[in-house]
């Protein structure tokens, strides 16, 4: 995949409410604009990386990106689990993401074989965010170059009315 690392950054909206609810994984979800505008060679399945609520810290991350075939999606989604406690819900919050490598593709499952695959995809994430060439981007100044606006302004950005998608390296 030569569109990775892969940065892109928007609002925090309402999901299914499933991640939490059924399944105690809670996740962040990119509106549909953030998601029609992924490179082609972005393909389903489970990234890990970097993700930054509003201004606040860098934490490790994995992504779903797909269209969740337990749940049966008709529409492809982003879901972001941040590996991270956080003490609120962070809807309409900017959320920005750095997917830096692939786990795996989607499968669909039963709901705890699907828990333990969650559990099995957040533990490689942790691993291998601790690579030096992963590290690193943990510090990247995507994650502080914010306009006043909470959005990313930069040359090679794309805006909508509410978010901001960009891949600027």
């Amino acid at each position: 995949m030569k569109s990775l690392p892969y940065f892109c950054r928007g609002e925090v909206i309402r999901g299914f409410g499933r991640g939490s609810k059924e399944l105690g994984i809670p996740t962040a979800n990119f509106s549909d604009s953030v998601v029609d505008n992924l490179p082609a060679d972005i393909s389903t399945g489970i990234y890990y990386g970097w993700a930054c609520v509003g201004n606040g810290d860098v934490h490790k991350m994995v992504m779903s990106i797909g269209w969740n075939p337990y749940y049966k999606n008709t529409k492809k989604s982003m879901e972001t689990h941040v590996i991270h406690t956080f003490k609120e819900d962070f809807y309409g919050e900017v959320l920005s993401v750095v997917m830096v490598g692939y786990i795996r593709p989607e499968r669909s499952y039963d709901s705890l074989a699907l828990i333990a695959a969650i559990n099995n995809d957040i533990e490689e994430a942790k691993v291998n965010l601790e690579l030096a060439e992963h590290l690193k981007l943990r510090e990247d100044n995507f994650f502080t170059s914010t306009s006043s606006t909470g959005l990313a302004t930069t040359t090679t950005t794309t805006a909508s009315t509410s978010q901001t998608i960009m891949n600027g390296h």
